[in-house]
């Protein structure tokens, strides 16, 4: 078994640690969303804590870690008798972003429960997590289906698994951990309220700092065994730690003056429903006792703000996460005189959480290097641009309005998502077919069907079914697929009136929006100057795109058949990686193309490249003013797509596009 390197050994991320602790005291906190870039050890201090959970005592021989004390009575391996357990190490289950639904709630023998009625059940991962850590790296991956069981389970502490009729239950409390980079795509934010805490984790920027991160790393790699041994009294002692937090924790006192705080505070940052209240007094309550007091001061509610609301502010994808401290501060002052909550006492320092010491704060998230520019007057100094023409500084987009669904015509089979018809293995019945490989859902109708003409030949006798596993039949499904969005912007001077292209980004920062919501994979290609440039290759994260519109600059000359050539290539690209995720590219500009011999013929043959290939498309008319020529029209009708001019999109009028859209591959 490979050693663990040891949680005391983790240099640095105060917060990080602290939260995971927090947990390990009070589980009933709500588990932790880890958020951060590359190498910043989420995975390593995560399956670190496991090794410093106190053992737990099981029933012996139960597959489902039923408590000796107060065993489930549904437990699938039940009832079991009175009588003394066997104590075994809490268990850290990972959760593969690839994994099926049978791996996660387990399997049911659908032959043995149709021909004997035995509920024969493989435990899954939810079962082997029961009453210790279920871990998913890279949560922000995970497939739609499995969140919601997820969701399910964190919800009612059991996971059921039905099979036409057959079902069966069993405990599943664990404490859910995730880590993720945001760079690679959003949560669901159904998902995200369920992690009770959150913590933005990045890499030190001081040097001796990270020199102690590769030194010790280093001297992990050569030796492990004696690397952890070199720490072993550190584990020890958090260790011992956390078991005395967990049995101080029932006498903590969580006053009404702490818990006006609290609700202050909720109601103060505007967050969705009761559940920030609720994490914040378990986590204030949980931090008193870490520090080995009875009393919940306000330092208390203080971190436990900063831990439980920053991920249920967010309104959307693009709103930073963070929480206003100078805010914080004067809400708790406000309602701080009950007596309850005090200065006096100093927070116990010892201990890798410092006790009731508030986080180091992180990165600033704000007004980054990505974020708009102050806007210059129209008559700024111009920076040479391509082909010789001015270029104007970015603007901001316009405020971003709810569209309707464009959808890819046809029927696909690609990755789970919201957008487009495909075949799925959640949805409805559509029909029937022989299993490829395991049985999931089972067609019971065509099962009978095609077992009943065979009852005489294999000697039934009895009331009974005989099935073989030659009859079974499998559900075909029909859902909903996520497909790759590619924005073609036209970024040429042509589209440099600051006010148009203001609400061009605005329509784009929409329909990023609608991405989000639908989990697609974005791109986004620009073309100006003399050629086309991909601004964002395919991703799952929408406010990285978001981020590239908003500093994006305009001028030079119109190359849109570059620009489609280029969109043409990253969708040759993407095909290879990714075959069954159908795209829809969405061109936005007024359809004019300047520069190099024949323009618009150039532009016509790289638009027939997407009708011949079936690539459904739309076409956004940004063109203004009283004399109108037409061009993004013809464009549409090379691309064999449909047109829709700027003010129609903003309009919210985009229901017809897609029909019309429809209509055409029809």
């Amino acid at each position: 078994m490979t050693t663990p390197f040891p949680f005391t050994a983790v240099v640095g991320q105060d917060d990080l640690r602290l939260a995971l602790l927090l947990n390990a005291v009070s589980p009933a906190v709500g588990g932790v969303l880890v958020r951060g870039e590359k190498g910043t050890a989420k995975s390593t201090a995560v399956r670190a804590l496991s090794a410093l959970l106190p053992e737990v005592a099981v029933v012996p021989g139960c597959r489902f870690s039923c408590d000796p004390a107060a065993p489930d009575p549904s437990c699938p391996d039940g009832p079991h008798e009175p009588g003394p357990g066997t104590s075994r190490a809490s268990r850290m289950v990972e959760l593969p972003v690839g994994a099926s639904e049978d791996r996660l709630v387990g399997a049911l023998d659908i032959e043995r429960a149709l021909a004997e009625g035995v509920k024969a059940f493989e435990p899954g991962l939810l079962a082997d997590a029961h009453r210790g850590i279920l871990y998913v790296d890279e949560v922000n991956l995970l497939h739609d289906h499995l969140v919601d069981l997820l969701l399910d389970a964190a919800a009612m502490g059991a996971s059921y698994v039905e099979r036409e009729g057959v079902s069966v239950r069993h405990a599943s409390k664990f404490l859910l951990v995730g880590t993720m980079n945001p760079e690679e795509g959003e949560l669901r934010p159904q998902l995200l309220d369920r992690f009770g805490l959150t913590v933005e984790v990045a890499a030190s920027r001081e040097p001796d700092q990270r020199v102690e991160v590769v030194r010790r790393r280093l001297a992990y790699d050569d030796d492990p065994a004696g690397f952890a041994a070199r720490w072993a009294a550190e584990e020890a002692a958090v260790q011992q730690r956390i078991v005395a937090a967990r049995e101080l924790l029932p006498s903590v006192r969580l006053g009404d003056g702490a818990l006006r705080q609290i609700a202050a505070t909720c109601a103060a940052f505007e967050v969705d429903g009761m559940r920030a209240d609720i994490v914040m007094a378990r986590t204030a309550t949980a931090l008193a006792a870490w520090a080995g007091r009875t009393d919940v001061l306000a330092e208390d509610v203080r971190q436990a703000a900063l831990l439980a609301l920053p991920h249920r502010r967010r309104r959307n994808p693009f709103d930073a996460p963070g929480l206003d401290e100078d805010k914080l501060d004067e809400t708790l002052e406000e309602f701080s005189g009950s007596g309850d909550s005090g200065d006096d006492d100093e927070p116990d320092p010892d201990g890798p959480g410092g006790g009731g010491q508030p986080p180091s704060e992180g990165p600033e998230q704000g007004d980054g290097g990505s974020g708009a520019r102050p806007e210059e007057g129209e008559g700024g100094e111009p920076q040479t641009g391509g082909a010789g023409s001015g270029e104007q500084s970015a603007v901001r987009a316009s405020e971003p309005f709810r569209t309707k669904v464009l959808s890819v015509p046809g029927l696909g089979d690609g990755a789970a998502g919201r957008r487009s018809r495909a075949r799925t293995e959640h949805g409805r019945t559509t029909g029937a077919r022989r299993p490829r490989g395991a049985l999931t859902k089972l067609h019971l109708a065509a099962t009978v069907q095609a077992a009943a003409p065979h009852q005489r030949a294999r000697g039934r006798s009895g009331r009974g079914l005989v099935v073989r596993r030659d009859d079974l039949r499998q559900a075909t499904r029909e859902g909903r697929e996520g497909n790759l969005v590619l924005f073609v912007v036209d970024a040429s001077g042509s589209m440099a009136a600051r006010q148009r292209m203001s609400a061009v980004k605005g329509a784009v920062l929409s329909l990023l929006l609608d991405a989000y919501q639908r989990r697609d994979k974005v791109g986004l290609v620009t073309f100006r100057g003399t050629a086309g440039e991909v601004a964002l290759p395919p991703t799952s994260s929408v406010d990285a795109a978001a981020a590239r519109l908003e500093t994006l600059p305009t001028g030079g000359r119109t190359p849109l058949a570059a620009g489609l050539l280029r969109a043409h290539e990253v969708l040759r690209v993407e095909r290879l990686r990714d075959p069954a995720r159908r795209a829809l590219v969405v061109v936005v500009t007024d359809g004019r193309a300047t520069g190099g011999p024949e323009p618009v013929a150039l532009a016509g043959r790289a638009a027939r490249l997407f009708a011949a290939e079936g690539v459904a498309s739309v076409v956004v008319d940004c063109e203004s003013g009283p004399v109108r020529l037409g061009l993004a029209g013809q464009l549409a009708g090379e691309l064999g797509g449909t047109a829709v001019t700027l003010d129609e999109l903003r309009a919210d009028s985009i229901a017809g596009l897609v029909k019309d859209v429809q209509r055409r591959a029809a």
